[in-house]
Formats: structure tokens, sequence, C-alpha cells
């Protein structure tokens, strides 16, 4: 464990300044006299790669966040694993406050998603400033210099630029404007930036477990991960979807065949794998797995309230993706996030395009992801797909299949079991649910949606089941920000917008 040691005077003389200023006020004087530095400051920290998986990387990722911080007068820790030398470390942060009355902790993840840097338009790890989205013709250009007016439809293009580094930048300049304005910080404050939640948050478990001492003070955790409304309103979320997934293999022939010879004697898996894949989901994308429903937790009063309350977005969803419709005859989409949904994420069998070759292929393999509601377990509905496999004449085995078992089943599927986490939701009624939803009309100038639930997942249930704490998710991104894809993108507006909430949460009375 590396510890990043921080004067005590300075902390304290940070947090007991008296305000002068309304915290908004300064955020945004700050942003417009600094923005270029902000941008620059934001663009060196999204240029170091951060797959949770690259060592050497997310170590340095790790130190430079907790360098930045410790200059903005935080206690800072690299929390490690005795017996997981390579595991990305949780970054620990603290700034105490004398006198404070609540204790508020601040999540945000540091790591990124895998990339495939041939989809990219511009290098994931060489950030790229455009004047808009790319589909809207953004035309690249530099980077602005000091005093240069910054437009906030600007986009910036790296990998973590919409998920999930701009919260850590918009921290920081927020920090950088209360200290200069000398702006007294309200609340105790603890961060836990983590490493590796894209690859599943393996070990958050074990860190609550080794650690948990460090944040049982915490009265609520904002969560700092995903995107604003689609509308571009501001949203309070309260949960997130569970995740779990299956990898499913099904068998042909022991060797390729030619496709003339014996195309109407061998059966072909990657058909096999088509029909099994379409006996799940009915045309309208209901889910045909038995009990696959059953387990939903119903929706309290005050959630179904806040979903009747939440704009309509459905006609726009479905033009700027191109669909003439969505699944289950246009139904809501909130209606549709609050249920669990079976993706298939991939295919492969054989080849295809100028690749294709006329032979049938050995085996066909497909991914699923299975997003989870609250009720659902992670273990349990991977038990109903396997039970559908079954009942579709599949013998299940758990690896590659040999000669005799081949030549025992018509049918065969390996079936690999992803790791996973269920969903978990928060009450929307708590003591911090007013005065975040006040910051939020107040950054933004616009009305709060208030969600029950995200529709990506995130490890929340650990923050219930081992630290007994309510999480309230704080979105900034833009919510098309090509989150997991190629030309992830942040909307300059949203780091403002974050630079601005964030300037108000800190100061919250």
């Amino acid at each position: 464990m590396k510890r990043f040691a921080v004067g005590i005077v300075t902390v304290l003389s940070f947090a007991t300044a008296a305000p002068a200023q309304d915290a908004l006020d300064v955020a945004r004087s700050h942003r417009e006299a600094h923005g270029a530095a902000i941008l620059a400051m934001f663009r060196d920290l999204l240029a170091i790669p951060n797959y949770a998986f690259d060592t050497e990387n997310i170590q340095r990722n790790a130190q430079t966040i907790a360098a930045e911080f410790e200059k903005r007068g935080a206690i800072m820790e690299l929390l490690t694993l005795p017996r997981h030398a390579s595991v990305p470390p949780l970054i620990y942060g603290a700034i105490d406050v004398p006198g404070a009355k609540r204790t508020i902790g601040i999540y945000v993840h540091y790591d990124g998603q895998p990339v495939d840097e041939s989809r990219w338009t511009t290098p994931p790890w060489a950030p790229a400033l455009r004047t808009r989205a790319l589909g809207d013709g953004g035309e690249a250009r530099p980077f602005p210099g000091a005093g240069e007016a910054i437009d906030p439809e600007w986009r910036i293009y790296a990998r973590g630029a919409g998920d999930d580094k701009a919260p850590l930048a918009a921290l920081l300049a927020a920090l950088d404007a209360l200290r200069a304005a000398d702006i007294a910080i309200t609340s105790n404050i603890r961060f836990m930036f983590e490493g590796e939640e894209e690859v599943g948050s393996l070990h958050l478990r074990e860190y609550f477990a080794h650690y948990g001492e460090k944040f049982s003070e915490v009265d609520a955790w904002l969560i700092c991960d995903g995107p604003v409304h689609q509308s571009r309103r501001p949203q309070l979320v309260f949960g997130v979807r569970g995740v779990t997934g299956l990898d499913i293999t099904v068998y042909g022939a022991t060797h390729e065949l030619h496709s003339g010879h014996y195309g109407n004697f061998a059966p072909n898996p990657a058909m096999m794998l088509a029909q099994l894949l379409a006996s799940m989901k009915d045309e309208q994308g209901n889910v045909l797995v038995e009990g696959y429903y059953d387990t939903v937790e119903p929706l309290s009063e005050r959630e179904r309230a806040a979903l009747a309350a939440a704009p309509d977005i459905d006609g726009q969803l479905r033009r700027e993706f191109g669909l003439a419709s969505s699944e289950a005859g246009n139904a809501p989409y909130l209606e549709r996030l609050l249920l669990p949904s079976l993706n298939i994420k991939g295919l492969a069998g054989g080849a295809a395009g100028p690749q294709s070759r006329n032979v049938i292929p050995t085996e066909a393999t497909a991914s699923l992801d299975l997003r989870l509601v609250k009720g659902n377990d992670p273990v349990h509905m991977q038990e109903l797909v396997e039970a559908h496999i079954a009942r579709q004449g599949y013998f299940i085995v758990r690896e590659a299949p040999d000669p005799r078992t081949r030549f025992a089943h018509e049918k065969i599927a390996l079936v690999s079991r992803r790791s996973g986490y269920p969903a978990a939701r928060s009450s929307m009624d708590g003591p911090l649910v007013e005065p975040l939803r006040r910051a939020a009309a107040r950054a933004s100038g616009q009305d709060v949606v208030m969600m029950p639930s995200l529709g990506g997942s995130l490890p929340l249930y650990l923050f219930n089941e081992m630290l007994g704490t309510p999480v309230i998710i704080v979105p900034i991104a833009n919510h098309d920000d090509n989150q997991h894809a190629p030309d992830e993108n942040l909307r300059i507006a949203n780091l403002w917008y974050g630079i601005d909430l964030y300037g108000l949460i800190l100061t919250m009375e």
C-alpha cells in the first residue's frame, strides 16, 4: 500500500475557509477563466491507456489521479490486496471538515473498456477535439490556448472520455475553483476510485472486506458514472441493472466439410445455433425462456410516479438510432428498461463476406449478455437459460466434447457461465435526495429527471450489502457519448455541467 502524504494544515485551511461567494458563480467563473487548462488536464489524463488488465498503465492512472487529488488538499492512498499484486489499486481519498454533519462518499471508476483501434476515427489514447459530434460533421481542431473562447458543443474523443474519467476532471476543477475563492466544503468527503469496474469489479468485494473501516462513516455514496437523461436534462438515478452472461458453443462434424458434397447431410452448427437463439425470444423481443420474468420485484408507488413524470423520449431514440420501430410493439423505453433482457453480444461460426468458404463449419458460438433487474439472482437466471437449452434437445457440457460424447448425443452445447452480480435500487426518499436535486437543477437550469434505475450495470449491490450505505447515481456525461464503443466522446457542455454540479454538491448545507 502506497501512501501519499498531505500536510494536515493544508487540508484544514482549505476546508474551514468561510464562503464569500456562491459556489455556482465561482465554478462558472473558474472554468471560464481556466477552460483551456481544464481541457489540457483532462486530455493528459485521457492519454493514459486504462484497460484494467494493462498493469503498467493502470498503475500510471492510479498514481496520476492520486497525485492530482493530493495537490487539491485530499489525503490519498492507493489500497492494494496482499495476495493480488497485479489487481488495479482502489484509490482512497479523504477530506475532513471540522464540525461537518455528514460524510459523503464519491465513487468514480478510472478503468475503461478494451478497444479495437482499427474502428476508431482517431487513436483512442490520443485525445482529439472536434467542433461537433462526428455524426453531425464535427471537424478536427486543436485544443484551445489560454484565453481562447471555448464552444460548449465541442467534443473530446478518447477512450474514457465519457465513461468514466470525466467526473475526475470535473471534481479536480471544482476543487480548484472552491479553493481559489476560499469557499468552504461543507461535508466530509471520502473518495473511492475503482480500477476494474469495466471487467466486472472482480475484487471490489475483497477490497470492502479488507478496508471496510475506511468507508464506515459514509452516510451515502454518490456514484459518478453514466449519462444524463436522453433529453439532455440532468438526472438522479437510484439503481442499476445487474449483469451476467453465458457463452454457448454447439457442434457439428469433427472437421470442416465441403458444403456441396455434404450440405444436405451433415448438420450445420451455425444453423443449429441460429435456431436455438431464435427459440429464446419472440419477434417482438420478449424473452421466451420459462420463468425469466417471474422474479422481477415490483416498483414502489414513488418509483412509478417518477417514471410517469419522466420525459417521453421513445420517438427521439428511434429517430436517433435509425429505427422504424422498437421492441414489443413500440413499448415504452422505461417499461422495457425495468425488465430483464437477453442480448446476443456476438456470433461466430465459419467466416462471412470475402473470407467465406464453401464449407460447413465444425462449431458455432454465441455470447449472451443478461441484464437483470431487482429480484433476479444471476445464477438462477443462468440456470433458466440452461434449462431452456436442454428443453431444445441439447446435452450440456462444460468442456469441449470428446468423440464418445459426440457419438452419444445428436445435439451438444458447451455452456460457459460468466461472472456477474445482481441489480440494486435505493430509496428515492433519503435525506440527500432533495439537496442533490436542487444542486442539479441549479447547475443545469433545468428540471431534474428522477429515475429508479439506469439500463447499465454497476456493482452497487456491494455498497448496500457490505457497507450498508444507500447510493445515488449522479451522472454528467452526454447520452450520445458512444460509451463502450469506438469514438467514445464527451461534450464540453457536460464537463462544464459536472464542474458546476460538483461545486454545489461539495458545498451543500
